[in-house]
Protein backbone atom coordinates (compact mmCIF):
# COMPACT_ATOMS: atom_id res chain seq x y z
CA UNK A 1 0.00 0.00 0.00
CA UNK A 2 1.50 3.26 -1.08
CA UNK A 3 2.03 5.47 2.12
CA UNK A 4 1.94 9.19 2.16
CA UNK A 5 4.77 11.66 2.16
CA UNK A 6 4.84 15.28 2.89
CA UNK A 7 6.87 17.32 0.94
CA UNK A 8 8.46 20.57 1.91
CA UNK A 9 7.70 22.98 -1.05
CA UNK A 10 9.18 27.01 -1.22
CA UNK A 11 7.26 30.00 -0.15
CA UNK A 12 5.67 31.20 -3.00
CA UNK A 13 6.45 34.94 -2.36
CA UNK A 14 9.48 34.16 -1.75
CA UNK A 15 10.71 32.40 -5.04
CA UNK A 16 8.23 35.38 -6.66
CA UNK A 17 11.39 37.78 -5.45
CA UNK A 18 13.94 35.33 -6.98
CA UNK A 19 12.09 34.40 -10.02
CA UNK A 20 12.13 37.95 -10.80
CA UNK A 21 15.38 38.96 -9.78
CA UNK A 22 16.50 36.23 -12.05
CA UNK A 23 14.62 36.89 -14.84
CA UNK A 24 15.81 40.78 -15.02
CA UNK A 25 18.91 39.45 -14.88
CA UNK A 26 18.84 37.32 -17.20
CA UNK A 27 17.32 39.99 -19.67
CA UNK A 28 20.30 42.69 -18.74
CA UNK A 29 22.48 39.73 -20.09
CA UNK A 30 20.75 39.25 -23.09
CA UNK A 31 21.21 42.84 -23.81
CA UNK A 32 24.36 43.73 -22.57
CA UNK A 33 26.59 40.49 -22.92
CA UNK A 34 28.48 39.58 -25.97
CA UNK A 35 28.74 36.35 -28.03
CA UNK A 36 28.71 32.75 -25.99
CA UNK A 37 27.78 34.56 -22.87
CA UNK A 38 24.28 36.43 -24.42
CA UNK A 39 23.63 32.79 -25.17
CA UNK A 40 24.08 31.46 -21.20
CA UNK A 41 22.10 34.44 -20.72
CA UNK A 42 19.33 33.77 -22.99
CA UNK A 43 19.05 29.89 -21.82
CA UNK A 44 18.77 31.30 -18.10
CA UNK A 45 15.79 33.59 -19.17
CA UNK A 46 14.01 30.73 -21.35
CA UNK A 47 14.35 28.19 -17.74
CA UNK A 48 13.51 31.50 -15.72
CA UNK A 49 10.26 31.74 -17.71
CA UNK A 50 9.88 28.15 -17.10
CA UNK A 51 10.04 27.72 -13.62
CA UNK A 52 7.21 30.98 -13.40
CA UNK A 53 4.94 27.77 -14.03
CA UNK A 54 5.96 26.25 -10.87
CA UNK A 55 3.69 28.08 -8.75
CA UNK A 56 0.08 26.86 -7.30
CA UNK A 57 -2.75 27.74 -4.55
CA UNK A 58 -3.00 25.46 -1.39
CA UNK A 59 -6.45 26.51 0.53
CA UNK A 60 -6.90 25.69 4.20
CA UNK A 61 -8.24 21.79 4.37
CA UNK A 62 -6.74 21.06 1.05
CA UNK A 63 -3.89 19.23 0.02
CA UNK A 64 -1.63 18.79 -3.49
CA UNK A 65 -0.07 15.50 -4.55
CA UNK A 66 2.52 15.91 -6.70
CA UNK A 67 3.57 13.69 -9.30
CA UNK A 68 6.75 13.54 -11.38
CA UNK A 69 5.75 11.64 -15.17
CA UNK A 70 3.76 9.08 -13.60
CA UNK A 71 5.83 8.79 -10.21
CA UNK A 72 4.73 10.31 -7.06
CA UNK A 73 6.66 12.98 -5.31
CA UNK A 74 4.98 14.05 -1.83
CA UNK A 75 1.93 15.65 -0.78
CA UNK A 76 1.67 19.03 0.18
CA UNK A 77 -0.24 20.11 3.28
CA UNK A 78 1.22 23.91 3.96
CA UNK A 79 -1.17 26.16 2.96
CA UNK A 80 -0.86 29.58 0.65
CA UNK A 81 0.97 30.58 -1.98
CA UNK A 82 3.45 27.85 -2.86
CA UNK A 83 6.39 26.62 -5.48
CA UNK A 84 7.23 23.54 -6.94
CA UNK A 85 9.20 21.90 -9.51
CA UNK A 86 7.43 23.19 -12.83
CA UNK A 87 7.15 19.49 -14.40
CA UNK A 88 5.23 18.53 -11.57
CA UNK A 89 1.57 17.62 -11.95
CA UNK A 90 -0.36 19.22 -9.05
CA UNK A 91 -3.96 16.92 -8.11
CA UNK A 92 -5.83 19.01 -5.14
CA UNK A 93 -7.38 16.79 -2.95
CA UNK A 94 -10.33 18.67 -0.21
CA UNK A 95 -9.81 17.46 3.29
CA UNK A 96 -12.90 18.82 4.44
CA UNK A 97 -15.44 17.02 6.23
CA UNK A 98 -18.39 15.83 4.16
CA UNK A 99 -21.62 14.76 4.40
CA UNK A 100 -22.95 11.62 2.48
CA UNK A 101 -26.69 10.62 2.46
CA UNK A 102 -27.41 6.77 1.07
CA UNK A 103 -31.11 6.81 -0.51
CA UNK A 104 -33.63 4.64 0.79
CA UNK A 105 -33.02 0.66 0.72
CA UNK A 106 -35.29 -1.73 0.93
CA UNK A 107 -33.48 -4.86 2.54
CA UNK A 108 -34.49 -8.09 4.10
CA UNK A 109 -33.58 -8.01 8.14
CA UNK A 110 -32.33 -10.94 9.67
CA UNK A 111 -36.16 -12.34 10.33
CA UNK A 112 -36.74 -12.10 6.63
CA UNK A 113 -38.92 -8.80 6.92
CA UNK A 114 -38.55 -6.57 4.31
CA UNK A 115 -37.28 -2.95 5.74
CA UNK A 116 -36.69 0.30 4.23
CA UNK A 117 -33.28 1.68 5.75
CA UNK A 118 -30.68 4.69 5.10
CA UNK A 119 -28.42 6.89 6.46
CA UNK A 120 -25.67 9.60 7.13
CA UNK A 121 -22.32 9.28 6.79
CA UNK A 122 -19.76 12.09 7.98
CA UNK A 123 -16.24 11.95 6.66
CA UNK A 124 -12.76 13.21 5.29
CA UNK A 125 -10.12 12.10 3.83
CA UNK A 126 -6.86 11.40 5.75
CA UNK A 127 -4.46 10.49 3.71
CA UNK A 128 -4.08 12.06 0.11
CA UNK A 129 -1.69 9.69 -1.86
CA UNK A 130 -3.98 6.65 -1.18
CA UNK A 131 -7.39 8.36 -1.96
CA UNK A 132 -5.93 9.38 -4.98
CA UNK A 133 -3.58 6.41 -5.93
CA UNK A 134 -5.68 3.43 -4.24
CA UNK A 135 -9.03 3.78 -5.47
CA UNK A 136 -10.47 5.09 -9.09
CA UNK A 137 -12.84 7.71 -7.38
CA UNK A 138 -12.48 7.53 -3.85
CA UNK A 139 -16.19 9.80 -3.85
CA UNK A 140 -17.61 7.29 -5.46
CA UNK A 141 -15.99 4.42 -3.37
CA UNK A 142 -17.02 5.78 -0.63
CA UNK A 143 -20.87 6.23 -1.80
CA UNK A 144 -20.93 2.71 -2.87
CA UNK A 145 -19.28 1.04 -0.07
CA UNK A 146 -20.83 2.72 2.51
CA UNK A 147 -24.31 1.58 1.26
CA UNK A 148 -23.28 -1.79 1.08
CA UNK A 149 -21.95 -1.47 4.74
CA UNK A 150 -25.45 -0.33 5.30
CA UNK A 151 -26.88 -3.63 3.61
CA UNK A 152 -25.13 -5.80 5.12
CA UNK A 153 -25.52 -4.78 8.82
CA UNK A 154 -29.64 -4.09 8.07
CA UNK A 155 -29.43 -7.93 6.90
CA UNK A 156 -27.38 -9.21 10.15
CA UNK A 157 -30.18 -7.76 12.26
CA UNK A 158 -33.79 -8.30 13.64
CA UNK A 159 -35.65 -5.09 13.03
CA UNK A 160 -37.45 -5.97 16.62
CA UNK A 161 -35.42 -8.08 19.39
CA UNK A 162 -37.18 -11.36 19.70
CA UNK A 163 -36.91 -12.88 23.10
CA UNK A 164 -33.30 -14.42 22.18
CA UNK A 165 -31.54 -10.98 20.53
CA UNK A 166 -29.77 -8.64 22.10
CA UNK A 167 -29.29 -6.04 19.45
CA UNK A 168 -31.85 -4.97 17.05
CA UNK A 169 -32.00 -2.15 14.24
CA UNK A 170 -34.64 -0.37 16.15
CA UNK A 171 -33.83 -0.24 19.65
CA UNK A 172 -30.02 -0.42 19.98
CA UNK A 173 -29.52 2.84 18.62
CA UNK A 174 -25.93 3.12 19.91
CA UNK A 175 -25.21 -0.46 19.06
CA UNK A 176 -25.79 -0.01 15.68
CA UNK A 177 -24.12 3.03 15.49
CA UNK A 178 -21.58 2.01 16.16
CA UNK A 179 -21.23 -1.41 14.49
CA UNK A 180 -22.22 0.55 11.36
CA UNK A 181 -19.16 2.86 11.72
CA UNK A 182 -16.88 -0.04 12.26
CA UNK A 183 -17.86 -1.49 9.30
CA UNK A 184 -17.82 1.45 7.20
CA UNK A 185 -14.52 1.84 8.16
CA UNK A 186 -12.91 -1.41 7.50
CA UNK A 187 -14.07 -0.84 4.28
CA UNK A 188 -12.80 2.91 3.70
CA UNK A 189 -9.07 2.20 5.38
CA UNK A 190 -7.53 1.40 1.50
CA UNK A 191 -8.77 4.60 0.24
CA UNK A 192 -7.20 6.62 2.79
CA UNK A 193 -10.77 8.05 4.42
CA UNK A 194 -12.11 8.14 8.38
CA UNK A 195 -15.51 7.65 9.02
CA UNK A 196 -15.97 10.48 11.78
CA UNK A 197 -19.90 9.56 12.28
CA UNK A 198 -22.73 7.04 10.85
CA UNK A 199 -26.22 7.26 11.97
CA UNK A 200 -28.97 5.71 10.90
CA UNK A 201 -31.53 8.30 9.21
CA UNK A 202 -34.85 6.03 8.58
CA UNK A 203 -35.70 3.09 9.63
CA UNK A 204 -38.97 1.57 9.30
CA UNK A 205 -40.86 -1.71 7.68
CA UNK A 206 -41.74 -1.93 3.70
CA UNK A 207 -45.22 -0.59 3.21
CA UNK A 208 -46.45 -3.89 1.66
CA UNK A 209 -46.22 -5.20 5.75
CA UNK A 210 -46.43 -2.04 7.67
CA UNK A 211 -49.79 -2.09 8.26
CA UNK A 212 -49.51 -5.79 9.90
CA UNK A 213 -46.21 -5.13 11.63
CA UNK A 214 -48.15 -2.01 13.21
CA UNK A 215 -51.30 -4.40 14.38
CA UNK A 216 -48.48 -6.99 15.92
CA UNK A 217 -46.75 -4.06 17.68
CA UNK A 218 -50.19 -2.91 18.70
CA UNK A 219 -51.41 -6.18 20.25
CA UNK A 220 -47.84 -6.60 22.25
CA UNK A 221 -48.34 -3.09 23.44
CA UNK A 222 -52.10 -3.88 24.73
CA UNK A 223 -50.63 -7.83 26.08
CA UNK A 224 -47.90 -6.06 28.08
CA UNK A 225 -50.12 -3.25 29.74
CA UNK A 226 -53.13 -5.84 30.88
CA UNK A 227 -50.26 -8.12 32.78
CA UNK A 228 -49.46 -4.74 34.21
CA UNK A 229 -52.82 -3.84 35.22
CA UNK A 230 -53.57 -7.49 36.34
CA UNK A 231 -50.30 -7.42 38.78
CA UNK A 232 -51.32 -4.31 40.27
CA UNK A 233 -54.69 -4.97 40.50
CA UNK A 234 -53.74 -8.45 42.09
CA UNK A 235 -51.35 -6.52 44.87
CA UNK A 236 -54.56 -4.20 45.61
CA UNK A 237 -56.30 -7.30 46.06
CA UNK A 238 -54.34 -9.05 48.64
CA UNK A 239 -52.88 -5.61 50.54
CA UNK A 240 -57.42 -5.21 50.83
CA UNK A 241 -57.93 -7.97 52.21
CA UNK A 242 -55.00 -8.16 54.73
CA UNK A 243 -55.82 -4.76 55.95
CA UNK A 244 -59.75 -5.83 56.17
CA UNK A 245 -58.58 -8.78 58.56
CA UNK A 246 -55.67 -7.40 60.60
CA UNK A 247 -58.17 -4.25 61.31
CA UNK A 248 -61.14 -6.95 61.93
CA UNK A 249 -63.33 -4.65 60.05
CA UNK A 250 -65.38 -7.54 58.39
CA UNK A 251 -65.06 -11.37 58.53
CA UNK A 252 -65.33 -13.14 55.26
CA UNK A 253 -65.55 -17.01 54.22
CA UNK A 254 -63.82 -18.18 51.42
CA UNK A 255 -66.80 -17.67 49.26
CA UNK A 256 -67.24 -14.21 50.02
CA UNK A 257 -63.93 -13.67 49.65
CA UNK A 258 -64.06 -15.04 46.18
CA UNK A 259 -67.03 -12.86 45.26
CA UNK A 260 -64.99 -9.56 46.88
CA UNK A 261 -62.25 -10.61 44.55
CA UNK A 262 -63.94 -11.49 41.78
CA UNK A 263 -65.38 -7.99 42.24
CA UNK A 264 -62.41 -5.73 43.01
CA UNK A 265 -60.62 -7.36 40.02
CA UNK A 266 -63.75 -6.82 37.68
CA UNK A 267 -63.35 -2.89 39.13
CA UNK A 268 -59.54 -2.90 38.55
CA UNK A 269 -59.30 -4.07 35.00
CA UNK A 270 -62.25 -2.89 33.40
CA UNK A 271 -61.72 -0.83 30.19
CA UNK A 272 -65.08 1.16 31.64
CA UNK A 273 -66.08 3.00 34.98
CA UNK A 274 -68.43 0.54 37.15
CA UNK A 275 -71.75 1.27 38.29
CA UNK A 276 -71.94 0.67 42.13
CA UNK A 277 -74.78 -1.54 43.81
CA UNK A 278 -75.62 -0.47 46.97
CA UNK A 279 -76.49 -3.05 49.72
CA UNK A 280 -79.16 -1.37 51.73
CA UNK A 281 -79.99 -4.76 53.15
CA UNK A 282 -78.17 -7.04 55.47
CA UNK A 283 -74.39 -8.76 54.69
CA UNK A 284 -76.10 -11.45 53.11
Amino acid sequence: MLQERIINSKSGFAMIGVLLLLQLAALAGVVVLPGFIKALALLLAVVVFICWFGFYMVHPNQSAVLQLFGRYVGTDLTNGLRWANPLYSKQKVSLRVRNFESSKMKVNDNAGNPVEIAAVVVWKVVDSAEAVFEVDNYENFVNIQSESAIRHLASSYAYDAGNDEAISLRSSTDEVTELLKQEIQARLNKAGVQVLEARISHLAYAPEIASAMLQRQQAAAIVAARQQIVEGAVGMVETALQRLSERNVVELDDERKAAMVSNLLVVLCGDHHVQPVVNAGTLY
